[in-house]
């Protein structure tokens, strides 16, 4: 029986990132080889993940939504966000 389970294509852009004392780690990925969107999760250091509703065309733009969240919330907004999705 062949496992059919789709594999997951990570962005290089996927990484740990810290900012005033807190660490989280951004996962962008998307379904490989069939050119999807990208998603865009932040795990922070409870694995509690934040997960945005919209994709991204990019993996750049991706980035950018988690950057400028943290420049306009604040890196603490990713903290004790079980399954939130923004």
């Amino acid at each position: 029986m062949e496992d059919e389970t789709p594999e997951i294509e990570t962005s290089p852009l996927s990484r740990r990132f810290s900012r005033d004392g807190i660490t989280v780690e951004v996962k962008i990925y998307r379904l490989r080889g069939v050119n999807e969107d990208w998603s865009l999760e932040v795990v922070d250091h409870e694995d509690a993940s934040t997960v945005w509703n919209e994709t991204f065309l990019t993996d750049q733009e991706a980035y950018r939504a988690f950057y400028m969240t943290v420049e306009t919330e604040g890196i603490g907004t990713f903290l004790e966000r079980s399954e939130t999705q923004h």
